[in-house]
Formats: C-alpha cells, structure tokens, sequence
C-alpha cells in the first residue's frame, strides 16, 4: 500500500471521529508489515485525560487484534468544517509518539502527514529524538 492509499484510508477513519470538545477531528491508518490497515479516530472525553488520539486507538486496535510490527502511519486532521485552505499538517502529540516507540524501528517506521493532496513524510527516530526506549528498561 502506498502513502496516498494510507492517507486516504486515514480521512476515511476521520469521518468517525468524537470530538465536540475541541471540534479537531482525527484520523490514522496504521500499516501492518503484515499489510493489514487498522484505523482509528481521536475520541474526546469531558474530562479531558481520557481523551485517546486517533494514532493510539489505531495501535491499540491493532495489538488487541495481535498485530506487534508496524511499517507506517498516515495522520490526517483539521477542525470540523475547515475549508481545506485552512488545513494542517497534523504530526502525533509525545504520548502517541511514546507508544508507537514500542512497537517500531524509529528509523524505519515512517509517519505521513496528510494536508488535503500535500504529504509530509518523517521517521519516528526524527519527531522523536533522544527518546526513551523499551531497550533502557529490559
């Protein structure tokens, strides 16, 4: 699956997204090596602490389905009804990014940030330098 593919699988999922706190819907596709695509949305919560990001809903879906290698991610996210002018390239928020740091090479896993046909693409090890590894605790 290419990067385009994953992007587009990633606005599909954010259609589902809760967000009537903040009004930023987003979505991921996460590509399995084995090539399986799991989706997920961000899913707000009063409370705030809650909250899931669309990435970790995606890994989590993902390992609850016994999936633990992943290749790439595509994150997609804007406000609800922002014209496409006014969309962002979204990147995952440090939490999201610690998560995925278990289950990826950093310098392979590859994340895709999607703003309407534009794509960034960045390794983990890039958006997550210096991090604290599963390797620092074993």
């Amino acid at each position: 699956m290419n990067e385009e593919e994953l992007i587009k699988k990633a606005y599909e999922a954010q259609q589902f997204s809760y967000s009537p706190y903040s009004g930023f819907q987003v979505g991921a596709a996460l590509l399995a090596k084995s090539g399986k695509v799991y989706t997920g949305c961000n899913i707000e919560n009063a409370a705030f602490s809650p909250t899931n990001c669309a990435e970790r809903t995606a890994f989590f879906k993902a390992v609850s389905e016994g999936e633990k290698e992943f290749a790439a991610i595509a994150i997609v996210g804007n406000k609800k009804d922002a014209p496409p002018e006014e969309w962002e390239f979204c990147t995952p928020c440090g939490v999201c990014r610690q998560v995925m740091l278990e289950f990826v090479n950093p310098e392979e896993f590859c994340i895709y940030s999607g703003k309407g046909n534009d794509v960034k693409t960045f390794t983990l090890k890039e958006l997550l330098p210096e991090s604290f590894s599963p390797g620092m605790v074993k």
